[in-house]
């Protein structure tokens, strides 16, 4: 579920995790708070929210959904991810979950649009070339940079500025 952050300087970002670098899947890597649906889940919406309160201790509450972006598979383990996008107030304290969660990253939507890059990376054996980000020296690839792209698209200035702007009414 990416994130924004409404800094003081009115500059959005978009909330990571780095998960631990000792997990049995995705050590270590760059990705966005979330994970799998619970039966009492009523819809994927309340999962995300329930995942982000649970990895980052982000409370529900303080959390506007603005829009859903388009479902996407991972290649390795083939889960279907259904990223939604909502703003927060900046300045949280995150809590993070210590079983999951290595840092928490804001990074600034500018500064992920001039770090898109092409990378060759070697995983299992394989060498393979692959989209991604290199932001503040952390690489954002795979499913991350895929949902990070549609993201990008989407924020086009009007948006971008719906995206920052504390909402009327809601």
């Amino acid at each position: 579920m990416p994130l924004f952050l409404t800094p003081e300087a009115g500059e959005p970002h978009v909330v990571f995790t780095k998960r631990r670098g000792d997990l049995r899947r995705h050590a270590g890597e760059i990705s966005f708070p979330g994970g799998r649906r619970d039966p009492e889940d009523a819809d994927l919406a309340e999962t995300a929210l329930r995942e982000a309160e649970e990895e980052i201790g982000l409370p529900r509450q303080e959390v506007s959904l603005l829009w859903e972006l388009p479902a996407t598979s991972t290649f390795v383990t083939n889960y279907l991810i259904h990223p939604f996008v909502g703003r927060i107030p900046a300045g949280l304290a995150w809590r993070l979950s210590e079983n999951e969660v290595e840092q928490v990253l804001e990074l600034g939507v500018p500064a992920l649009r001039s770090g898109r890059t092409r990378t060759r990376l070697t995983r299992r054996g394989i060498s393979f070339q692959t989209d991604a980000y290199l932001v503040e020296g952390h690489l954002i690839w795979g499913a991350t940079a895929r949902i990070l792209e549609h993201l990008l698209a989407r924020l086009n200035d009007a948006d971008l500025d719906s995206a920052i702007s504390p909402a009327t009414g809601a």
